[in-house]
């Protein structure tokens, strides 16, 4: 199984991630006209690695066997690189990509999987510059989750990253014809995205844990924001100069649980600053515990991955 799996049903997915003290599970319905309805959104707690017989009793209460199921890498798992695309024939191009990973990847290209996300190119452009998205994570990451949801007789059909789980949000929230920048935080640090057109344009990682964001002391958390905010000047500016036909109307900072570092960068940035409530984008009316902001920051990226629409096959 490489990342994003085989499977290309829109209904029916059941979106799994885990976190440092246990399991989220989502389930979330596209409806023909309004808001996704969120099915089920329910929180676990239990010790990590989780054993076999824990998920296959956790599997048992939520059927999973009657669901495709999808299961979210966290960010220490893999490596995510946009590198330029080769000049192959589609059969070609995994094989094209792993040599350019030889000498970018901590480990050996030869113990890696492999996955590929198109960027796509200025339309308007005389000459269109290729670039994409390279995932990898090492066979043993990979081996190793296939043999847990196997052991829990729960097959898995889909292995998604966090990324593309922020980009479905995003997706839903993008302006016409305009850009969309979203910050998320949780124990793995910062993600920012910048999507357009539906597509993942930009990804970047920093190394800023959730726990930093609501620092009682007001100097060890200034200086925090100051980091934040730096990392997002220099990303966003560097995606100005790469893609300067995308305008991004503004940052959107996914669920946390206090307003302090919307107030310091909505102060800071130069772009307008906004705070997502899920609420306005999903039906929450099944899952009413989500109303809390503290819920829908825990559940943000396992609810992203469950709006898992197909994927394009490079």
């Amino acid at each position: 199984m490489g990342f994003f799996g085989k499977s290309r049903k829109v209904s029916g997915l059941l979106a799994i991630g885990f976190d440092a003290d246990g399991m989220c599970a989502a389930r979330v319905t596209r409806v023909p006209q309004g808001k996704p309805v969120v099915e089920l959104a329910l929180f676990y707690s239990c010790k990590q690695p989780l054993a076999p017989e824990a998920l296959d009793k956790i599997a048992r209460e939520l059927q999973a066997s009657h669901y495709q199921c999808a299961n979210l890498l966290g960010a220490r798992e893999y490596q995510m690189l946009a590198v330029e695309a080769p000049n192959v024939q589609p059969d070609e191009l995994k094989a094209a990509v792993r040599w350019r990973l030889k000498d970018m990847l901590d480990f050996h290209v030869d113990d890696a999987t492999i996955d590929v996300l198109d960027i796509p190119a200025d339309r308007n452009a005389a000459v269109r510059a290729h670039m994409m998205f390279v995932v990898a994570a090492r066979n043993a990451v990979i081996e190793a989750r296939q043999l847990l949801f196997a052991a829990a007789k729960v097959e898995l059909n889909v292995i998604d990253i966090p990324e593309a789980a922020q980009r479905n949000v995003s997706a839903l929230l993008e302006p016409e014809g305009r850009g969309l920048a979203m910050l998320s935080f949780n124990a793995d640090g910062g993600l920012l995205t910048v999507t357009f057109g539906g597509e993942l344009y930009l990804s970047r990682r920093i190394e800023v844990g959730i726990d930093l964001i609501g620092d009682p002391d007001a100097d060890r958390r200034n200086q925090t924001f100051d980091k934040i905010t730096l990392e997002l000047q220099r990303s966003l500016d560097h995606f100005d100069r790469q893609f300067h036909y995308v305008t991004v109307a503004k940052l959107l900072l996914a669920p946390l649980p206090t307003s302090a570092l919307l107030d310091f960068l909505s102060s800071n940035l130069y772009m307008p600053v906004d705070a997502l409530d899920l609420s306005t984008v999903l039906d929450l009316a099944k899952v009413p515990e989500l109303q809390s902001i503290g819920a829908q920051q825990r559940h943000f990226l396992t609810l992203g991955a469950a709006l898992r629409l197909e994927e394009a096959v490079l």
